[in-house]
């Protein structure tokens, strides 16, 4: 891979997201944003609401990284013990390449399903949303639908992917005029662009081994972003490099100079802690994980509007629809991250756990993911987000 400018490298960096957010918070509490007020004092609240939810679902507080490959046995089915009896006879490497070649195909295809997409398992249930996305991807990779060789099935390669229509993508996610799936183009172009960005996604396996027995966790993403960064359709590109999820925001510069970006590369951290299991099962032990940010999504953005954290400033945010990079949804998403940030200092702080014992990687698992959408059920018909956003498949 070439070099990237200094200005790029800083920007795939997680301090770079950490010091972007963190900035507009500061600006949040002194009043300064335009979109958001930032309530400080509801914090605490939000850290007892995280704490309930983590304790219900955990009692033990033995509680697994915030990852893909919980949502693969949504529903007591347990599709992971099926995935791994037929992987059984491959040597643990490329047992470590097949999964993956499945969490990185069902990560990109994870984006907001829109609020009525469901989609029915054979003999089985009807799952919605993350979980649903989830199974559906999970079916068809089982299925060989990403893999050109029907003699190995169990994979996702170049050819696969770069040759899937749109046809069979709407028919393995039971896509019809009355079950729409948002951004149901732009997920294509998601995996067509991952097929000419890697011969197969158990590639990145090589490229960490490479490195080492132990790996840091912002190693991991690093290589995520440099190896999936061209399949970012219609970003900012700086230095001739297309930088992925980065958005403008004009309290910290005039659009068009660097200082100005704020990086949030949600997918791709989301990717980077789906894939910490399959790359320990192939013997890369993968460290410093709490290096990593919380994940600017709709979810935890959510937990913090309706628990009055964020408050915002047009109550015309609660009622119409906005892109991913309209500057209020990208206020929205710096906020979450920074104050994720706090939200897990203080969860660790009731629970007396270290950073080390409990990362912010178990606290989104926990947790606030969950959290945000048990509110959200509390407080609107369907569990909607509080913010509406308007998807193209390839952001959230």
């Amino acid at each position: 891979m070439p070099e990237v400018s200094s200005t790029v490298a800083h920007l795939r960096s997680t301090r770079a997201i950490r010091e972007r957010c963190r900035a507009l918070l500061e600006l949040g509490l002194a009043g300064k944003l335009k979109h958001f007020q930032v309530e400080m004092a509801r914090v605490p609240a939000v850290a007892d609401y995280v704490l309930d939810v983590t304790r219900a679902a955990y009692p033990s507080l033995d509680i697994p990284v915030h990852s893909r490959w919980g949502h693969f046995d949504v529903g007591g089915v347990r599709r992971n013990a099926e995935l791994d009896a037929r992987l059984a006879s491959l040597p643990p490497a490329e047992r470590a390449r097949a999964k993956l070649d499945l969490v990185v195909t069902s990560v990109l295809l994870d984006a907001g399903s829109g609020p009525t997409w469901k989609y029915v398992e054979a003999g089985g249930g009807t799952y919605a949303r993350s979980e649903g996305l989830a199974v559906a991807s999970f079916r068809m990779f089982v299925a060989g639908a990403f893999s050109s060789d029907p003699r190995q099935p169990l994979r996702a390669d170049a050819e696969g992917l770069k040759g899937l229509s749109l046809d069979a993508l709407a028919k393995g996610f039971q896509v019809t005029a009355d079950n729409p799936l948002a951004g149901l183009e732009g997920r294509l172009a998601l995996l067509q662009g991952l097929g000419r960005a890697l011969p197969r996604p158990g590639t990145l396996y090589d490229l960490l081994a490479a490195k080492g027995k132990r790996v840091p966790a912002t190693d991991v993403l690093g290589q995520v972003l440099e190896s999936l960064g061209s399949i970012w359709p219609g970003r900012i590109t700086l230095d001739g490099v297309n930088l992925g999820d980065v958005w403008y925001h004009s309290a910290l510069g005039p659009e068009g100079r660097p200082e100005s970006l704020v990086p949030f590369h949600k997918l791709s951290q989301w990717l980077t802690y789906s894939l910490l299991e399959p790359l320990e099962e192939g013997g890369i032990q993968v460290t410093d994980l709490d290096a990593l940010t919380g994940l600017p999504e709709y979810r935890n953005g959510g937990l913090l509007v309706d628990l009055g954290v964020l408050v915002p400033r047009d109550a015309r945010l609660l009622t119409d629809a906005y892109a991913p990079g309209s500057e209020p949804i990208v206020e929205w998403r710096a906020l979450t991250v920074a104050l994720l940030d706090e939200v897990g200092k203080r969860v660790r702080e009731r629970l007396g756990m270290t950073a080390e014992e409990l990362p912010l990687a178990k606290v989104l698992q926990g947790g606030t993911w969950s959290a945000g959408r048990k509110i959200a059920a509390e407080k609107r018909k369907g569990g909607t987000p509080p913010i509406r956003i308007e998807s193209d498949g390839t952001v959230f």
